[in-house]
């Protein structure tokens, strides 16, 4: 007689039973500390409401006035710039690239790809990018993903002030808080000499997820900041038990969790669907495939997202360009395979972190992932913030040649919303 050897996978009811009794023990000090911490901020229902009121546009915006920031013209300036229609619209761009042809093209619309950009440290070169925009007629993209000191960029406006333009712009974006390996966090780890003792983990150990959670809800009362990046499994954990327990966090998992093959996917997937609330919803909203995936991987994805009905809540986010330096083998183009597969998977992001190879590989300072963990101060004292400006706007630059590929080839893409529309 036959056994069918794939129903022994399935789980038993018990097991999840044990895993419930698990979460309600009033004993768990996992939950009483998540427990406790969310308490120092009021229930969720509390912590929702500030943070809707710390992101009204109104009251950053006054915040900003009342501390005298230059920045307060540059966001009006750009306010001024969206309401006038100074941004190309989707129509204008699509004629612009391919002419009156472009009205007889069928764009795969349910398939646009997110054009995303990181990172983006600093307001000035993200109103350099704006300004160039407006006069070159180029789209600005529909995802900003920001890994700049958050005690750094409160202490200068920074943060206030991106706040108010990706509301402007209508983009999602993305902030790193400042509680993870870089922090000290781990006493056994340093700089590039002990850079082996991270393969066992970025630095989250010990009582540190706890940290990052009060710091999350810091910065979501106080700013309204609902995304950030995810590093490590205590805080993804924590991210969706946060969620499920009514405040609406949201994070995207990094590039460094090693997210490679796709068993590695549906683990991620599974625990997201597990922990989802009664509408389906999880506080995973995005996640960075490793840069070893390809397209193999990302199309099995797609299939384990869509039947766990995570397809309309969780986007694929992968690296088209990478820095020239710190991060991974050059060259590294991942262009001709976005455009494979966009016509297959839905809800995928396309992350521009460096600049065309022909461009970065000639610069006197190419693009550098170390360059997002150096003080703003010591940027300045060297004279290099210039350097740093004209690697974001490379950076920008490739998102369009992108988004050119994309429309060349009948397929549709995210820019920013509130500037970048269809007419019809």
């Amino acid at each position: 007689m036959s056994i069918d050897i794939r129903k022994k996978l399935v789980i038993e009811n018990k097991r999840l039973d044990e895993i419930n009794n698990f979460l309600m023990d009033s004993n768990n000090k996992l939950v009483n500390d998540l427990l406790f911490v969310i308490k120092k901020y009021g229930t969720p229902e509390e912590i929702n409401r500030k943070a809707r009121e710390a992101s009204k546009l109104e009251n950053l915006m006054l915040r900003l006035r009342k501390k005298k920031s230059s920045y307060v013209n540059d966001l009006e300036w750009l306010i001024n710039q969206r309401d006038s229609g100074a941004f190309i619209t989707i129509d204008q761009y699509r004629k612009k690239i391919l002419g009156n042809k472009a009205k007889e093209m069928d764009f795969k619309e349910n398939y646009a790809v997110t054009l995303e950009i990181s990172a983006c440290q600093y307001f000035d070169a993200f109103m350099a990018e704006v300004r160039q925009a407006v006069k070159n007629q180029e789209l600005m993209p529909g995802r900003f993903i920001r890994v700049r000191c958050m005690k750094e960029q409160e202490e200068d406006d920074d943060l206030l002030a991106m706040t108010v333009a990706m509301q402007i712009l209508g983009t999602s974006w993305c902030e790193t808080l400042d509680t993870k390996g870089t922090d000290g966090s781990n006493i056994h780890l340093g700089g590039p000499e002990t850079i082996t003792g991270y393969f066992g983990g970025v630095g989250q150990p010990n009582d540190y997820p706890i940290k990052w959670i009060d710091e999350f809800l810091y910065y979501y009362t106080n700013y309204g900041v609902k995304q950030v990046l995810n590093i490590n499994p205590g805080t993804i954990l924590l991210g969706y038990l946060m969620h499920k327990l009514g405040i609406d966090m949201e994070f995207k998992i990094s590039v460094y969790m090693g997210n490679d093959n796709p068993y590695s996917v549906f683990w991620t997937l599974m625990t997201a669907r597990l922990f989802s609330r009664e509408d389906g919803s999880t506080s995973l909203i995005g996640f960075n495939f490793s840069n070893s995936a390809n397209n193999w991987t990302i199309e099995l994805s797609s299939k384990i997202r869509k039947s766990l009905g995570l397809e309309d809540f969780v986007r694929f986010e992968h690296h088209i360009l990478e820095t020239w330096k710190s991060i991974v083998i050059q060259p590294y183009d991942r262009r001709n395979e976005l455009l494979e597969i966009a016509s297959k998977v839905k809800n995928i992001g396309a992350k521009h972190e460096g600049a065309e190879i022909e461009v970065d590989s000639k610069r006197e300072h190419p693009t550098d992932i170390l360059d997002y963990f150096r003080p703003r101060k010591e940027i300045e004292e060297k004279g290099e913030m210039q350097f740093i400006i004209q690697n974001y706007l490379d950076k920008h630059q490739a998102i369009n040649n992108t988004a050119r590929a994309l429309t060349e080839k009948g397929l549709s893409f995210i820019a920013a919303p509130n500037l970048h529309y269809r007419e019809r």
